[in-house]
């Protein structure tokens, strides 16, 4: 499709049906893999980007099942392997937070290069300098298109984000649960959260934002 032609002038009546959110499904699927058990996702969008983050999970070993047309159940209880290097991850742009979730359980993450819809240049060198920041060893094949990722063990600290990024932010917040200590992400984009007690807490990019990967649930984030 071209182009889209829209005509007015017609008083519009009907109802419709809005799903969840996409930007915040295709960061919670590939973070289910922390789970280790079952986490059913409600009110999802079926879109592409989902159905590809369905057969990553797969292939790499958790068992995903479409309750309803809004309803996915992932068990990651068996997810066995750190390399997500399959076509349908390369189909995605939002693919790069397999990197933070695999990374986080295996301590290691081989993942293709994130593709996805062209809108232009939109590096991950800050998710990769989170990973650093964390005591991961970052190696970019650009010949095959994989990152590859490692760490003996990953270290709460601060860390400075050049840009204020929702992707980066969550990248490293997801990479940062299975962290020693505390993690400050300064510079942290707008991101709502959950705590496990319930309590919703909101981050802005003039923020500070602290995660103890000791106490996952436990988020801190001071205004500046």
């Amino acid at each position: 499709m071209e182009r889209l032609v829209v005509r007015g002038g017609h008083q519009l009546n009907g109802t419709v049906t809005i799903s969840g959110a996409k930007n915040a499904v295709v960061a919670i699927i590939p973070a289910a893999i922390l789970a280790e058990g079952v986490c059913v996702i409600d009110n999802l969008p079926r879109i592409e980007d989902v159905r590809a983050l369905e057969d990553t999970l797969t292939k790499l070993g958790a068992v995903c099942e479409l309750i309803d047309e809004g309803t996915l159940m992932v068990d990651s209880t068996n997810v066995n392997s750190y390399e997500a290097t399959f076509d349908s991850v390369r189909k995605i742009r939002a693919s790069y937070y397999l990197m933070g979730a695999l990374l986080a359980r295996f301590k290691r993450a081989d993942v293709a290069l994130p593709g996805g819809c062209n809108f232009g240049s939109r590096p991950i060198n800050l998710h990769l300098k989170g990973f650093r920041a964390l005591g991961a060893e970052v190696e970019e094949d650009f010949e095959n298109g994989i990152v590859r990722i490692k760490a003996d063990k990953l270290v709460g600290t601060n860390i400075f984000l050049d840009t204020a990024s929702v992707g980066a932010t969550i990248n490293i917040m997801i990479a940062a649960t299975k962290a020693e200590g505390v993690t400050t992400i300064e510079n942290a984009e707008e991101i709502l959260m959950l705590t496990e007690e319930g309590i919703k807490e909101k981050g802005t990019h003039k923020e500070l934002m602290e995660l103890d990967g000791e106490y996952a649930h436990m988020v801190k984030i001071h205004q500046k």
